[in-house]
């Protein structure tokens, strides 16, 4: 039995619904390992703005977790932003430091080392990406200051949020980036000249395990396929591409790589990443 004392740090994800959240498992697990003096709990939020001043408000309250649907609201709270988290609108991590909250976002790091980890080159090369929401939002960004890519290109059936990641990414970076109303003939074009495709939409998220946006006989050899949906751990879009010899990258990997930057801000030391991986393979196998 952990002991628990006044010096304990504290950490939460909050969220609503957060009953289904892998977050405590993976962070208590990495922090019993180390041998931390922290304590990871999940909170059903409603409040953004109260849990926030709440957090200020204890002093061994260390940092939270923050996911759907309070990701652009919890960024009202918090004293400081930084720029490039600012820009993509939205963080998912609040640590506490002194008297001041300060937000940021771990997606699209820990998008962007799932493909380093993978050894994927992506300099120079053409990326498509379906789906223009928060996540797609975050990677496209990460990807537009961090690499330098041929061509972003960004299909979507939401023409308000597609039109405004790419509106915002011309504004906020140098990326060549375009973005077009995702039909059949704009993502046949697409696939055409895309040397990786990233998907951040929910089809073939459990429970609609056997949806895909992309037919078969749209993949052409060399690309590479990184589908950050991560339940199931395999989706038939990487059941497919694997199928037609294609190199795949599964969500888990930056589901357990953004884990991972969040345990390393709020404790200050290195994630035991093979721990975090451990615990959530089990359960998402269990």
């Amino acid at each position: 039995m952990r002991s628990i004392s006044v010096h304990t740090q504290v950490c939460a994800v909050i969220g609503n619904p957060v009953a289904h959240s892998l977050s405590p498992a993976i962070h208590n697990a990495a922090f019993d390992f180390l041998g931390l003096d922290f304590i990871y709990v999940a909170c059903r939020v409603e409040d953004v703005k109260g849990a926030l001043a709440g957090v200020r408000a204890l002093s061994n309250f260390r940092g939270l977790s923050v996911t759907i649907p309070h990701k652009t609201e919890a960024m009202k709270y918090v004293d400081e932003v930084a720029e490039a988290d600012r820009a993509i609108g939205s963080i998912n991590t609040v640590i506490h430091e002194g008297d001041k909250l300060v937000g940021l976002g771990t997606d699209g790091p820990a998008a962007l080392k799932a493909i380093a980890d993978a050894d994927v080159e992506i300099d120079g090369r053409n990326v498509l990406m379906l789906g223009a929401g928060g996540a797609a939002r975050a990677i496209a960004f990460t990807l537009a200051r961090n690499t330098k890519l041929r061509q972003l290109s960004i299909l979507d059936i939401n023409a308000t949020l597609l039109q405004g990641l790419a509106a915002d990414l011309v504004a906020g970076t140098h990326a060549a980036a375009t973005a077009e109303p995702l039909t059949e003939a704009s993502l046949a074009g697409a696939m055409k000249n895309a040397d990786m495709v990233i998907h951040c939409t929910p089809v073939g998220m459990h429970p609609n395990e056997d949806a895909t946006l992309i037919p078969r006989d749209l993949f052409r050899p060399g690309q590479v396929i990184f589908d950050i949906v991560y339940t199931p751990l395999e989706t038939k879009l990487l059941t497919e591409a694997k199928s037609r010899g294609l190199k795949v990258i599964p969500g888990v990997e930056m589901f357990v790589n953004q884990a991972a930057l969040q345990f390393e801000h709020f404790t200050g030391v290195g994630a035991p990443v093979e721990v975090m991986r451990r615990v959530v393979m089990e359960h998402l196998k269990s």
